[in-house]
């Protein structure tokens, strides 16, 4: 399928404008208040030590700001980035190349680090534990272990799939944030800030609006905020109110709850093809012609935020909320002696 414009994922059109809205504070970071204030501590501490900030891991659905977190650590911390991905680590020479680079407390950036080759991962455990690299010189009777010290730093994880994480590497971290989808209201200040830098005229009904359909994820939210801003631009002398931005996300085909036509689809799926479930998550694939991991990383997250899905043993439910949301009524589960509608 094509990028959806209300997938968390990050696109090619986002990269700019990332990397311009990315805040460089923790004051200026909006939502996860928990996570800011332990970070807030951490940092704090590491610096009057004078020590390299503790290994951290953040994981999540895509879009809700690891990245940007990761930028914000290092910047309070006053050292740099460096910035690297599972999938672009191929042999543990490659890891072992970015960790001899290193300055002293920098911090290592690895998104998507479930996806790190195991051979990758050995050499990370010594370089973690006792800042060393453990390096195999020759082969056969002959080969011989060379120990060599890398400065102290701080490596940032990154990754939607936390359970995918070997427990070795997990364990090594020593701290672990999930971060969680946002509220409205943290949206909606978000999209105010970025509508501000970015000079688009928005009133705060208008910014209610696409808050209330961004998913509680700031990159949907900065996506929609260009996408009615172009519409304003065009229809509405570029001023984005309550109407102008309800006209651009409904003909985008997104609904009030930040649902798209995908997300019905899978819904619709469920409630029409396997009479609301359960149904296995590879044979809902099947149906709408895409892989199971993407519906489990990608629309399942969402919708059991709404309580619209229910995983269960037996495969996903579509409860009776989501029943009320598209209008049709819900149905008895078979199995159910009581007669109980699905919830």
């Amino acid at each position: 399928m094509t990028e959806r414009i209300t997938s968390g994922k990050q696109q090619e059109e986002d990269v700019t404008l990332d990397t311009t809205l990315r805040p460089k504070r923790l004051d200026d970071f909006v939502g996860q208040a928990k996570i800011k204030d332990n970070v807030r501590i951490t940092v704090a501490a590491a610096q009057k030590r004078g020590e390299a900030l503790d290994h951290h891991l953040l994981y999540g659905p895509p879009g809700l700001g690891k990245t940007t977190l990761a930028h914000i650590i290092a910047h309070e911390m006053g050292v740099n980035i460096r910035l690297t991905s599972g999938p672009a680590i191929e042999r543990a020479g490659d890891l072992a190349a970015i960790l001899t680079n290193l300055q002293r407390e920098d911090v290592l950036f690895i998104d998507e680090i479930h996806r790190l080759p195991r051979a990758a991962e050995e050499i990370l455990y010594p370089a973690m534990e006792d800042f060393a690299l453990d390096i195999i010189l020759g082969k056969g009777p002959g080969a011989r272990s060379v120990r060599l010290s890398v400065p102290p730093f701080t490596l940032i994880g990154a990754t939607t799939r936390y359970a995918l994480l070997s427990p070795p590497l997990r364990d090594r971290f020593g701290a672990v944030y999930r971060l969680d989808f946002y509220q409205h209201e943290d949206i909606a200040g978000l999209v105010r800030r970025n509508a501000a830098l970015l000079d688009i005229v928005i009133e705060d009904k208008g910014a209610q609006e696409i808050a209330r359909r961004a998913r509680g994820t700031p990159r949907v939210a900065n996506r929609l905020l260009r996408r009615v801003r172009d519409y304003a631009q065009v229809m509405a002398d570029g001023v984005i109110t309550e109407k102008v931005a309800q006209e651009a996300l409904s003909r985008l085909e997104i609904d009030e709850l930040g649902l798209d036509e995908v997300d019905h689809k899978v819904l619709r799926t469920i409630i029409d093809k396997f009479d609301g479930g359960p149904v296995g998550i590879e044979t809902i694939a099947a149906s709408i012609s895409e892989e199971a991991d993407t519906i489990m990383d990608v629309y399942e997250p969402y919708l059991m935020q709404l309580g619209f899905l229910q995983r269960t043993p037996r495969g996903r439910i579509a409860t009776r909320h989501a029943y009320e949301h598209l209008g049709l009524p819900p149905k008895e589960r078979p199995e159910s002696p009581q007669g109980k509608l699905w919830e």
